[in-house]
């Protein structure tokens, strides 16, 4: 299977979704599924920012031993951002609206992390 069929499934499955993609911590993505809506946000140049801010705060875990970090969420006024590691590179990026199902988006980036790994 792709990476774009697992990101397709991603979006379709969870409410409010806007796009999913696979990123690298050099915010570079991988691949990316984003449905019409999506269009109009900046969402690459925010997931660029938010893969540094994902680099900051595995080290701060690390430097505290706090354990690895699994997943970080950033919620704005119009864009609730879920991030899940998938390898020590790599990690899975969700966009929802604000109203979108925050819950599921979680399970399903859980269920899917193992999938792309397995496909790097």
């Amino acid at each position: 299977m792709s990476f774009r069929t697992h990101l397709e499934s991603v979006v379709n499955q969870v409410d409010g979704s806007l796009a999913c993609s696979v990123m690298g911590f050099d915010g570079i993505a991988v691949d990316t599924h984003q449905n019409e809506e999506a269009v109009e946000l900046e969402l690459n140049g925010a997931w660029i920012e938010y893969a540094n801010l994902l680099s900051q705060l595995r080290q701060a875990a690390e430097v505290l031993k706090t354990g690895e970090v699994q997943e970080v969420s950033i919620n704005s006024d119009r864009v609730l951002t879920l991030m899940r590691l998938v390898s020590p590179e790599y990690f899975l990026v969700l966009a929802l609206r604000a109203d979108g199902n925050y819950g599921k988006g979680r399970y399903v980036l859980r269920l899917t992390a193992p999938r792309i790994r397995a496909e790097l």
